[in-house]
């Protein structure tokens, strides 16, 4: 059985970013992010301090914009429009999920396409969807990005992905299906779950329960991605995945904490370089 170290990966991903943050800065072309945080949620603020320090390793400057739990939609929205006509601004990124007073779709439809290091646009969706070049959402870039760099083969392989979500389930599809990977998307309503995730050859695990998928699910040499991230009452982080119990029969898996967690954030600031340079 091989972890998937995305701690390991990111850590490498990060050093390459920050050498072409120093070649953009020293041509005077620096790397700005602007994140947008409503509320007080810790979950949010944990990922925002992430963020931001991924950022400052990097080399990019972040500007974070904490706004109140009263924040209104019309505020968060006339910030982004400031920020979209802000030329040094490279990157905008608004912290999920928002107030339940605020529209989040209707928000993160204001943001300027070419500054949406997210994916979330609309318009990147729909790029993704016909394979044009465009952001691609940060934790589906990560699941690609970890598979290629452990030599995980994606063509021909029965690829079953636990989640529909359009942060992670579909994007995630889309990018297998681009990569020749034979895709089958499950979700709470599919029929005969276990049966379908046991004839994959890599299985996409973000369903949103804690240990969910034991043995049951996974048959022996599965390439296992392990999506979910939660907090037990002991205050120790578990994914979506039974680790113990699935383990000693998996080809390949990511771990809980130290998998794709990591690579979510390398990849946004991959994302936020790649606004930069199609900017010059």
């Amino acid at each position: 059985m091989k972890i998937l170290n995305g701690k390991e990966l990111a850590s490498k991903i990060k050093d390459r970013v920050r050498d072409t943050v120093s070649v953009l800065n020293e041509s005077g072309h620096g790397v700005t992010l602007a994140v947008i945080q409503a509320g007080d949620n810790a979950a949010s603020s944990t990922y925002v301090r992430n963020k931001r320090n991924a950022c400052d390793y990097c080399g990019i400057k972040s500007l974070v914009y904490n706004l109140g739990s009263d924040a209104t939609e019309e505020h968060i929205v006339n910030l982004i429009h400031v920020l979209n006509i802000t030329d040094y601004i490279d990157g905008i990124l608004v912290q999920l999920p928002l107030p339940s007073h605020i529209d989040e779709r209707k928000v993160l439809q204001e943001i300027d396409p070419k500054k949406d290091i997210d994916g979330f646009h609309e318009i990147n969706a729909g790029k993704l969807l016909i394979g044009e070049k465009t952001f691609v959402p940060c934790t589906a870039k990560g699941i690609i990005k970890i598979l290629k760099e452990n030599n995980i083969q994606i063509e021909g392989q029965n690829c079953v992905v636990v989640g529909r979500s359009n942060i992670v389930g579909k994007p995630v599809a889309l990018e297998l299906l681009k990569n020749n990977g034979t895709v089958t998307i499950c979700h709470s309503k599919t029929k005969n779950l276990e049966l379908i995730c046991r004839e994959a050859d890599i299985l996409i695990c973000a369903i949103g329960k804690p240990r969910f998928f034991n043995k049951e699910y996974i048959s022996p040499n599965t390439v296992v991605v392990d999506v979910g991230i939660h907090r037990l009452e002991d205050g120790s982080l578990c994914g979506d995945v039974d680790f113990d119990d699935v383990k000693d029969i998996v080809s390949a898996i990511t771990p809980v904490p130290g998998g794709i967690g990591p690579m979510t954030v390398a990849m946004l600031m991959e994302n936020c370089v790649e606004a930069k340079i199609a900017k010059i």
